[in-house]
């Protein structure tokens, strides 16, 4: 290992302690670690020479890159349907439809953020959401600290893996992969995680009859009255989806319409008020900030790291050793993991990929299939210690529960999460690639 490399490594170590211990946003610190990295290794060049020349204009590529207009319209769209109130409407028709079965409130709170999660597609925006929606009603029905907790954290974690995800948008653009494509292709392990959660709760109940009682019980008419809200979702999801997979509308397109019917809907509905609509804007603002800001200090973290030559030697030494595609990806899933449990899951993402593209490629691994696996052992990490930031969420909200209960809740979930992550590895192609191959 020459010295360049070693230089990279330790790059990278100083920008992971920077984000863990003093607070600073990945995004400055991936500017900052690659700002003077760059110069360390060019010392003839200047900072007006990094930003006004290749990398400068590598920056304002990003920026200008069409593609990612999708990110501010598909976070637009879940704030406005946050603000409208459909995150409680999803929560009381899966109420009324599953509450009265035992650990049904539990279950309840696992489709509605599914249902959220379909037109959001962020984990904090969900956990907060479900939290003071569906808390109240588990705590007052007796529910056990780590079932309620629990579930509405992993719940949260739906937002990565089931479209509109802002991961795999930015995953797309970042490794050139079509976004329609990534969407396809998450469809059914989204859909299979769901469910993987659905059982969990209903095997703790059977096993555990005191964690969860049953609820009152509905007729077929109120069932129905309740069910608007779920069909207006629905609806969107598909308009959005549909436009995507069969090639009509571009996804910055698809996303714009979407954006457009949904605001439209809920302003005609008056669901949605003037403070309401601000109050959305301003959050738009603020996400897509942050977006941004990891996007160019990636950038700059990455010119750092190809002038390491580090990701190159990577796949170089993986390539000489001979070891098994499969044991390289069991590696590179469990840097995932790690790096999930440290930090935002879009940060790591955008930290790790100069790192580890070149060695997927290398290993011949499809790079839409390799986009879920990243967003679902990444998501892992929002619900595992020690920087587990769904289960702080959670935790901030609950009146009566600890973050150790809510992470022990959370791990209640973890052979979900191991099944589909093993079906995503035994048949690739009967879970993702078939279906992202329909796309046009």
């Amino acid at each position: 290992m020459n010295a360049e490399m070693l230089f990279g490594l330790f790059g990278i170590l100083v920008m992971l302690l920077l984000i863990l211990f003093t607070g600073m946003s990945p995004g400055l610190a991936m500017l900052l670690v690659g700002t003077i990295g760059c110069i360390s290794l060019m010392p003839e060049i200047t900072l007006h020479t990094i930003f006004a020349g290749t990398t400068g204009m590598e920056v304002w590529s990003v920026f200008s890159n069409y593609g990612f207009t999708v990110i501010p319209l598909f976070v637009l769209l879940g704030e406005a349907m946050f603000h409208a109130g459909y995150s409680e409407r999803l929560f009381m028709a899966a109420k009324t439809w599953f509450g009265e079965k035992r650990g049904g409130l539990a279950v309840t709170t696992l489709l509605a953020s599914a249902g959220f999660s379909a037109i959001c597609g962020s984990n904090t925006a969900t956990a907060a959401t479900m939290g003071c929606v569906a808390l109240p009603p588990m705590t007052e029905a007796g529910y056990r600290n780590e079932l309620k907790t629990g579930s509405i954290a992993v719940g949260s974690t739906l937002g990565v893996v089931i479209p509109p995800s802002i991961v795999l948008v930015v995953y797309g653009l970042y490794t050139g992969v079509s976004i329609s494509k990534l969407f396809a292709g998450s469809i059914l392990p989204g859909g299979l995680l769901v469910v993987a959660f659905i059982l969990t709760v209903l095997v703790l109940c059977a096993v555990h009859k005191d964690w969860a009682p049953g609820g009152e019980a509905h007729t077929i008419g109120e069932r129905i009255r309740c069910l608007g809200g779920v069909l207006e979702v629905a609806v969107l999801f598909v308009i959005i989806m549909g436009a995507m997979f069969t090639g009509i509308v571009t996804p910055t397109e698809a996303a714009g319409f979407g954006t457009f019917c949904g605001i439209g809907w809920c302003l005609l509905r008056r669901h949605l008020d003037w403070r309401g609509l601000m109050q959305s804007l301003t959050e738009t603002l603020h996400i897509s900030g942050m977006v941004f800001l990891i996007l160019a200090g990636a950038t700059i973290f990455g010119k750092f790291l190809v002038m390491t030559r580090l990701p190159f030697q990577l796949a170089d030494v993986v390539s000489r050793s001979n070891l098994p595609p499969t044991l390289v990806l069991a590696a590179i899933a469990i840097c995932y993991l790690i790096g999930g449990c440290l930090m935002d899951s879009l940060a790591f993402l955008m930290i790790s990929l100069p790192l580890f593209q070149p060695l997927i490629t290398h290993l011949g691994y499809d790079p839409v299939w390799f986009g879920q696996v990243v967003c679902l052992v990444t998501t892992l990490g929002a619900v595992t210690p020690p920087v587990g930031v769904s289960c702080f969420i959670v935790a901030g909200i609950s009146k009566d529960s600890s973050a150790a209960q809510v992470f022990k809740g959370c791990m209640l979930f973890l052979p979900a999460y191991i099944f589909c992550f093993l079906m995503l590895v035994l048949f690739p192609h009967g879970m993702v690639t078939w279906l992202a191959g329909l796309v046009k």
